[in-house]
């Protein structure tokens, strides 16, 4: 997608603290973090929404939960915990309509949710 800001930071046309990337995923640090680890972790291709899922996205999701568990490690929390987020629509206050998710962690985190 040409205006997508996800898009661009995975395609490297505008700058951001990539910690992972491979051909299916980044995974960068959030500009507004809400918590000490705050990492977003998105495909390379475009998917605007889990509601927006075709045949065949399963295997690039099931990479975002692998590229998660692996961020978690190199991130040192993966023993104490984390929490992983994805927001679908505007209710959910998805702000950016590519999928992506929210890794957080470094600290304890406050329940419940919504």
């Amino acid at each position: 997608m040409k205006d997508c800001l996800f898009c661009k930071i995975s395609n490297k046309e505008i700058p951001s603290e990539i910690v992972y990337q491979d051909e299916v995923v980044t995974v960068f640090k959030d500009i507004n973090p809400v918590a000490p680890i705050h990492l977003l972790i998105i495909p390379n291709r475009h998917i605007v929404s889990v509601q927006e899922m075709e045949s065949g996205d399963e295997e690039i999701l099931g990479k975002l939960f692998s590229a998660a568990k692996n961020a978690a490690e190199a991130s040192g929390i993966s023993d104490s915990g984390y929490r992983l987020i994805i927001n679908n629509g505007p209710d959910a206050n998805q702000e950016i309509f590519h999928i992506h998710m929210h890794l957080l962690g470094g600290g304890r985190m406050k329940h419940p949710m919504g």
